[in-house]
C-alpha cells in the first residue's frame, strides 16, 4: 500500500506491526488448533501503543489505540467517562494473558516524533474543536489503511495468494477522447461561442495550484465534460491515483455512468458504487470483471469511480471496518462533487471539512460543480479550514445570460382546477408539487394524456413512465414542428414531485412549480425549453389554496420572486444562499463531532457514526410486485425468509411510517420475518398511481 504522506506512513507501519500481537497469547494459539474458545486479541497491541507513546505524545498513542482495538469490530467509543464495557478505556484496563513472545519476532521501529507532532499541530492554533475534528479524521484514515491491508492479506491467505485485478483507467487516452469530443463541437452560434469561452476559462486554470476548485457554470454549458477534462489533466499532471465523481441523486447515476462509458470505451473500467446497483445483478460483465468490481466496491481500488454523496460521506464518517476500508483510497485523488450546492445544511460542516481535510492532509484535489454556487469560500473558511486554498475557475459570468432558456414568473395562489386548466393551454406541461398526495390528487383530476411521478411508484415504473414521456415528447416534436397547433387530445401533462428535478432530462414547453426554495425552482426550470429552441418559454411559480406549512425557504423565495425580474441571476442566487445560511447558522455545525467531545480520549466514534445520516428520512420502504421479476424475488423471499434489500431496490415504494402502519392494519403487507415489507395484494398497487392505501375495489 503506497502512501504519499511520510508522517502517516510511519504511523501506519507501526499500527500494522502491533495490531495482531495478541495472537501470541497461548489461548489464541490453542484456538488456532481448533479449540473452541473465545479469545480477545485486538486490545493487546493497543496496550503496547499506550505504553510506548502515551507519555511522549498522547494523541499519537490514542490514534493507534483506537485503530488497533477496533480493527475487527470497528473504531470504539473512547469512554473515559462512561465506563462502558466495550469502550476503549475499559478494554485497555483488562488483564490479558502474556503475549510478550512477539518481541522475539517483531522489532518496532523508531518514529520521528517531532515530525509527527508537527504534522498533527498543523493548522490547529490552540483550537480544541479543530483538534478533535482533525484527530478523528486522521484516526479514520489510519484505521482504513490498517483494515484494508488486513482484509487483502486475509484474502490472499485464504485464496491462491493473489487478488483480483484493480479496475484500471488510462487517463491519457481518456483525455484524448475528451479533447476530440470537445473539438467536435462547432462554435458558430452565440450560444456555442459562449460555451467555448466558459470552458476555456476553466482549462486555462488547470495549472493553478489549489486544494478546492469552484466550477460555477450554467445548465447547458457542458459542466460534466468540462469537469472530467479538468480532472484528467490534474490527475496526469499531479500523478493522482484516481478520479472520484460524486453525485447526489441515484436517478442521475445511470446517465452519468452511461455517458462516461460511451465516451471512454475500453480505456476506462469505471467502478459504479451506489445502493441501487449490484454487480451480482448486472448481466453485461464477465465473471472476472464482476469479481474485480465487487472487490473494488469494498475498498475503491479503481482508477475512476462514480458514487453518491451518501456513499462518500457515509464512509468517511463511519466507524465500521467495512465502510472505512475505502477511505484511504480517497487520498491522492481528484474529487468531483456534482451539484455541490445540494450538501444538506445540517451536515454542511462535516461535508466541507471532510473534503477540506482530504485536500489539505491527504494530497487530493476537489472540484465543486454547480450552476447555482453558494459562497463556498466563506463557508469553507468559517466552518472547515481557515486557510484552505480555493480557486474560482469561472470568474467572468457575463455570458451566463445566453444560457437562459426560460423566464420565471410568480402567479400567486390558485385552486387545483385553475392550475390544471392553465397547464392544458400548452403542448407539453410539467407541474411540480411539494407533496406526493398533492401530485396524486392533481393526476386524478387531470384529463387528456397525463403522467404521474412520485416515490409512491417503484423505480421500475418511474423509469417506464419517463421512457413513455420521452417517446411522446419526441413524437410531438415530429408531428408538430415548434409545437404549434397541437390539438388538446395530443397535449401532454406531467405531474411530479421534486424527484423530477434530480437531473431528469425532459424538455417541456412550460413548467409550473409550487413555491419552495429558489434552488429547487431553478432546477425545475431546467426542464423547461431544455434545448433552447423556443422563444418566450416560461416557468410559473404558484401556490395552492390548500393549507401548507410555511418555512423560511418559501418566505425568502416569495420575496425574491417579487424583488428580482430574473431570479436566475447570480445576484439573486447569492442573496438567497447568504440568507439561507444566515437563517440556519446554528444548524451548520449541528452534526460536528466536536460538539459532543472535547477530549481525544473520549471521542465517541461509534456513537457519532450511528447518528450520522446524511439523508434524514422518516420514510419506510415497501416492495411491490410490479413485474414478473419482482414477483419472483418476493416468492424467493417468502420461501427462504432471507432477504438482501439491495435486490429489491428497483421495486421499492417509499411511504411514511403512518402509511405503513395503515397498510399493516389492512393486512396488505407482510415482512416474512425478514424486516423487508412486501405488498401481498395487487389491489394495493397501480402502475400509474403507485402504492394505494385502500384497495382498488374500495376506490372503484
Amino acid at each position: 500500500m503506497e502512501m504519499s504522506i511520510p508522517e502517516l506512513k510511519e504511523i501506519n507501519r507501526i499500527i500494522g506491526l502491533l495490531h495482531d500481537i495478541g495472537k501470541y497469547q497461548n489461548s489464541f494459539q490453542r484456538r488456532m488448533k481448533d479449540e473452541k474458545i473465545r479469545v480477545e486479541h485486538s486490545i493487546c497491541g493497543a496496550q503496547i501503543a499506550k505504553k510506548m507513546y502515551e507519555k511522549p505524545f498522547l494523541a499519537l498513542a490514542y490514534l493507534m489505540e483506537y485503530c488497533i482495538a477496533g480493527h475487527h469490530s470497528g473504531i470504539p467509543d473512547g469512554g473515559v467517562q462512561n465506563g462502558r464495557p466495550d469502550s476503549l478505556n475499559t478494554r485497555l484496563q483488562r488483564e490479558m494473558e502474556d503475549y510478550s513472545a512477539y518481541q522475539e519476532e517483531l522489532e518496532i521501529p523508531q518514529i520521528d516524533l517531532q515530525k509527527v507532532i508537527n504534522f498533527f499541530a498543523q493548522d490547529i492554533k490552540n483550537d480544541i474543536d479543530f483538534l478533535i475534528d482533525k484527530f478523528a479524521f486522521l484516526t479514520r484514515y489510519c484505521f482504513s489503511c490498517l483494515v484494508d491491508a488486513d482484509s487483502e492479506d486475509t484474502a490472499r491467505f485464504c485464496g491462491d495468494g493473489t487478488l483480483p485485478e484493480d479496475l484500471k483507467t488510462n487517463f491519457q487516452s481518456c483525455l484524448e477522447k475528451v479533447n476530440r469530443k470537445l473539438q467536435s463541437f462547432q462554435a458558430e452560434t452565440e450560444l456555442q461561442k459562449a460555451r467555448a469561452l466558459l470552458q476555456k476559462q476553466v482549462f486555462d486554470k488547470t495549472g493553478e495550484k489549489a486544494e478546492i476548485y469552484l466550477m460555477n457554470m450554467p445548465t447547458g454549458s457542458g459542466k460534466t465534460l468540462c469537469s472530467v477534462k479538468f480532472a484528467l489533466e490534474k490527475a496526469i499532471a499531479e500523478k493522482k491515483k484516481r478520479i472520484i465523481y460524486v453525485i447526489h441523486f441515484l436517478s442521475v447515476a445511470d446517465q452519468t455512468v452511461g455517458m462516461f462509458e460511451n465516451l471512454f470505451g475500453k480505456d476506462a473500467q469505471i467502478l459504479r458504487h451506489q445502493s441501487t446497483f449490484s454487480y451480482d445483478d448486472a448481466e453485461d460483465f464477465s465473471e472476472d470483471y464482476r469479481i474485480s468490481a465487487k472487490r473494488a466496491t469494498e475498498n475503491w481500488s479503481a482508477d475512476f469511480i462514480v458514487t453518491t454523496m451518501v456513499q462518500f460521506l457515509g464512509s468517511l464518517y463511519s466507524n465500521r471496518r467495512g465502510k472505512l476500508r475505502k477511505v484511504h483510497n480517497m487520498a491522492d485523488a481528484v474529487l468531483i462533487f456534482d451539484e455541490a450546492h445540494l450538501m444538506p445544511v445540517e451536515y454542511l460542516q462535516p461535508c466541507l471539512q471532510g473534503i477540506a481535510f482530504l485536500t489539505r492532509y491527504l494530497n487530493s484535489s476537489a472540484v465543486f460543480l454547480t450552476a447555482t454556487m453558494p459562497d463556498f469560500p466563506s463557508l469553507i473558511q468559517t466552518y472547515a479550514l481557515e486557510n484552505s486554498k480555493i480557486v474560482n475557475l469561472v470568474t467572468d459570468t457575463s455570458d451566463f445570460e445566453k444560457f437562459k432558456k426560460c423566464k420565471f414568473s410568480y402567479i400567486g395562489k390558485m385552486e387545483q382546477e385553475t392550475l390544471l386548466s392553465k397547464s392544458r393551454e400548452y403542448a407539453s406541461s410539467l407541474i411540480v408539487v411539494n407533496k406526493k398526495r398533492t401530485a396524486r390528487e392533481l393526476y386524478r383530476q387531470c384529463t387528456g394524456k397525463k403522467y404521474h411521478l412520485s416515490t409512491y411508484l417503484a423505480a421500475y415504473d418511474r423509469k417506464r413512465i419517463l421512457d413513455e414521456i420521452r417517446k411522446e415528447l419526441k413524437q410531438l416534436e415530429v408531428d408538430y414542428p415548434n409545437l404549434e397547433g397541437v390539438p388538446e387530445d395530443r397535449r401532454i401533462t406531467v405531474i411530479s414531485t421534486s424527484l423530477i428535478e434530480a437531473g431528469v432530462d425532459l424538455d417541456m414547453a412550460v413548467v409550473f412549480r409550487q413555491l419552495t426554495g429558489l434552488d429547487s425552482i431553478l432546477q425545475a426550470g431546467g426542464r423547461c425549453n431544455r434545448e433552447g429552441r423556443r422563444q418566450g418559454a416560461m416557468t410559473f411559480v404558484f401556490e395552492l389554496s390548500e393549507d401548507q406549512k410555511e418555512d423560511e425557504r418559501m418566505n425568502k423565495t416569495r420575496g425574491l420572486l417579487k424583488k428580482y425580474a430574473d431570479v436566475s441571476s447570480q445576484e439573486c442566487i447569492r442573496e438567497y444562499y447568504n440568507c439561507m445560511y444566515k437563517l440556519r447558522e446554528t444548524e451548520i455545525e449541528k452534526h460536528a463531532i466536536h460538539n459532543d467531545y472535547k477530549d481525544i480520549r473520549q471521542i465517541g466514534f461509534k456513537s457519532y457514526a450511528e447518528k450520522f445520516h446524511l439523508i434524514e428520512s422518516n420514510t419506510q420502504s415497501v416492495v411491490v410486485g410490479c413485474n414478473e421479476e419482482a414477483k419472483r424475488r418476493i416468492e424467493d423471499l417468502q420461501k427462504t425468509q432471507i432477504g438482501n434489500p439491495r435486490k429489491f431496490q428497483n421495486y421499492v415504494c417509499s411511504v411514511t411510517q403512518a402509511e405503513l402502519d395503515d397498510l399493516i392494519r389492512q393486512h396488505a403487507v407482510k415482512d416474512y420475518g425478514t424486516g423487508i415489507f412486501c405488498l401481498i395484494s395487487d389491489d394495493y398497487y397501480d402502475e400509474n398511481l403507485g402504492i394505494l392505501f385502500e384497495g382498488k375495489d374500495y376506490i372503484i
